[in-house]
C-alpha cells in the first residue's frame, strides 16, 4: 500500500504552506453554504467544473499544475476548533457550525493527470458531491491549481527557449509573492526546470537544491581572489564563482582562472562561472573563449537577472555560450501575467444540467456531467480536444463552443479519455506519481504539441469543440431561461 494512503491521527497537509484550510476561503463560500445548510439544500447533489478561458503569455497552451496539492489538501479537509471559534465570532449560525464540526469532504473528484497539457474552454477537473462540499472547496481550489498552473506554463516557455540541454535553476525566492515562492518553486520543475535555490521547497518536494553566491560574499573578503580561494576551500567538488562583483573580464574571470588551476592541481575541477549583469552574450562569449584558451573547457558559464523565455532566446539566438540559467522574478511572479483566469462553474444540481447565462455568448457555460477525449492525428500528434455528455454521447463531430457554424468531422480519428477518477468519498483512489514522474509526463506531453502551439508569437489556436449532443443541451436551456 503507499503511503499516500497512510493517514497519521496528526498528519498535517503535507505539501501546503497553511495548517487550517477549511478557512482558506473567500467569506462567501462559507455564507453560502450556511446558506443552502438553513435551506435544507446541504446533501442536494451538485458537480462544479475548473477550466479557464484564455491562454497566459498570449500563448498557446497551458500546463495543468497542483492536482497532488489539491488532492490532499481535500483528503484532509476538516474545520478545526479554532477555526469553529473564529466563525462563532463572526455570528455563524450555531447550527450550521455544529454540521461544520463534523465536515469532511467526502467528494469525488475527475481530473485530468498533474502535468498534462490544457486549453482553454476545455473542463479539466470536475468536482462531484454534495452542494455544500463542492461549493465550500471553490476558493482554496482555484487557489492551488491557477497559480501552479500559471507558474509551470511559465518554466515550460523558459524551457523551450533554452532547449533540452541547459540547466535551469529557480533563483526566485526573493521575489515571489510571500509564501506563493514554495509552491512555485514545485511548479517551475513541472514545467522542465532542474532544480530551485530555495531550500524549504527543496527539502518539502524532493527538489534539487543549488544556488551559488552572493556578491557580498566576494566584498566581505579583501579581495576577490582571497574570497574565491576562501569558497573553493570550503567547497571544492561543487565551486561557482561569481565574478562581475568587481570588473568580469578584467578581474572575476581572470582570477577564477586562477582558482580554477589551484583545485585542479588538488585534484578538484571548477564546476562554472556566473554573470549577473552587464551584456550577457558579450560577456559570455568573451568568458568562454579566456576559459578555453586557459585550458578550461569544461567550466559552465552560468546567467543570472531578470532573465525569461525571450531574454533566453535572444542570448542564444546571438550564440551566447550559457549552460545554467538562473531564473527569479519573471518566473515565480508570472510575469507579466500575474494570474491566469480559471474558473470554477456549477454544471449541476440534483440531476438536472445546469449552466451559467451571460450577455456575452463566450461567458456562458457548458451544462452537464461532462468528459473530455483528445483526438489524434495520424502522426500521433493532437488534432483536438472534443467535450461532450458522460453517457451516451457521440463524438463523431465537434462545433466550435462559440461560433456552431465551424464544425470538424472525427469519425476516422483516435482518441484517448482525459479525465480520470482520482478521489472517491474523499479518498484518492489513484496513487499521485511523485514529482519527478510529473515532470517527465510534462514533457513527454509537451512533445507531442506540434511546434506551431509553442511559439511566442501569434501561436496557433488549438481546436477545442463541444459534442452535438452537448450543443443541443446547452441551446435548450438558454432558450428554457430565456421563455
Amino acid at each position: 500500500t503507499s503511503s499516500v494512503f497512510i493517514k497519521p491521527a496528526l498528519r498535517l497537509f503535507l505539501n501546503m504552506y497553511i495548517n487550517e484550510p477549511a478557512t482558506f476561503t473567500d467569506y462567501y463560500e462559507l455564507t453560502m453554504a450556511q446558506g443552502y445548510y438553513l435551506s435544507g439544500k446541504a446533501e442536494q447533489k451538485a458537480s462544479f467544473d475548473y477550466f479557464y478561458r484564455s491562454n497566459p503569455y498570449k500563448g498557446g497552451y497551458v500546463v495543468f499544475a497542483g492536482l497532488e496539492n489539491l488532492l490532499e489538501t481535500l483528503e484532509n479537509y476538516t474545520f478545526t476548533p479554532s477555526e469553529l471559534d473564529y466563525l462563532r465570532s463572526q455570528n455563524f449560525d450555531d447550527s450550521f457550525l455544529g454540521y461544520l464540526k463534523e465536515f469532511k469532504f467526502r467528494g469525488d473528484i475527475y481530473s485530468v493527470p498533474e502535468g498534462e497539457i490544457i486549453f482553454p474552454k476545455t473542463p479539466v477537473l470536475r468536482v462531484e458531491g454534495s452542494l455544500i462540499e463542492t461549493q465550500i472547496v471553490e476558493s482554496i481550489l482555484l487557489n492551488i491549481l491557477n497559480f501552479q498552473s500559471l507558474i509551470a506554463t511559465k518554466a515550460a516557455r523558459i524551457r523551450h527557449a533554452a532547449g533540452p540541454d541547459a540547466t535551469l535553476l529557480d533563483f526566485g525566492l526573493r521575489r515571489s509573492h510571500s509564501l506563493a515562492g514554495i509552491h512555485a518553486s514545485r511548479a517551475a520543475v513541472i514545467g522542465g526546470f532542474n532544480g530551485s535555490s530555495n531550500v524549504h521547497s527543496a527539502r518539502k518536494f524532493g527538489l534539487n537544491a543549488g544556488g551559488t553566491m552572493a556578491h557580498s560574499w566576494v566584498q566581505a573578503f579583501d579581495s576577490e581572489l582571497e574570497s574565491f580561494r576562501a569558497y573553493a576551500d570550503h567547497f571544492p567538488n561543487s565551486t561557482i564563482l561569481l565574478v562581475d562583483t568587481y570588473n568580469t573580464l578584467t578581474s572575476g574571470v581572470p582570477n577564477a582562472i586562477t582558482v580554477a588551476q589551484e583545485l585542479r592541481e588538488k585534484g578538484h575541477e571548477l564546476e562554472a562561472i556566473r554573470l549577473d549583469s552587464g551584456d550577457l552574450a558579450y560577456l559570455a562569449k568573451k568568458s568562454r573563449k579566456m576559459l578555453d584558451d586557459a585550458g578550461f573547457k569544461n567550466v559552465k558559464i552560468a546567467a543570472s537577472n531578470q532573465l525569461d523565455e525571450r531574454v533566453i532566446s535572444s542570448l542564444l539566438n546571438q550564440g551566447a555560450p550559457i549552460d545554467i540559467f538562473g531564473v527569479g522574478t519573471r518566473l515565480v511572479t508570472g510575469n507579466p501575467d500575474a494570474a491566469m483566469d480559471g474558473v470554477y462553474k456549477l454544471s449541476s444540481v440534483g440531476d438536472k444540467p445546469n449552466l451559467k447565462v451571460s450577455e456575452n455568448i463566450e461567458k456562458i457555460t457548458l451544462p452537464g456531467i461532462k468528459t473530455v477525449k483528445r483526438f489524434l492525428n495520424t502522426d500521433g500528434s493532437w488534432h483536438g480536444d472534443a467535450i461532450g455528455m458522460v453517457n451516451g454521447d457521440s463524438f463523431s463531430k465537434i462545433f466550435h463552443p462559440t461560433f456552431p457554424a465551424k464544425h470538424t468531422e472525427l469519425t476516422e480519428m483516435e482518441s484517448n479519455e482525459l479525465l480520470m477518477q482520482m478521489m472517491k468519498a474523499g479518498s484518492i483512489i489513484v496513487e499521485q506519481p511523485g514529482l519527478d514522474k510529473i515532470a517527465e509526463y510534462c514533457r513527454k506531453r509537451l512533445s507531442k504539441l506540434s511546434p506551431e502551439f509553442k511559439r511566442f508569437d501569434n501561436p496557433h489556436i488549438y481546436k477545442v469543440g463541444i459534442t452535438t449532443d452537448l450543443m443541443n443541451l446547452r441551446d435548450k436551456l438558454l432558450h428554457d431561461y430565456k421563455t
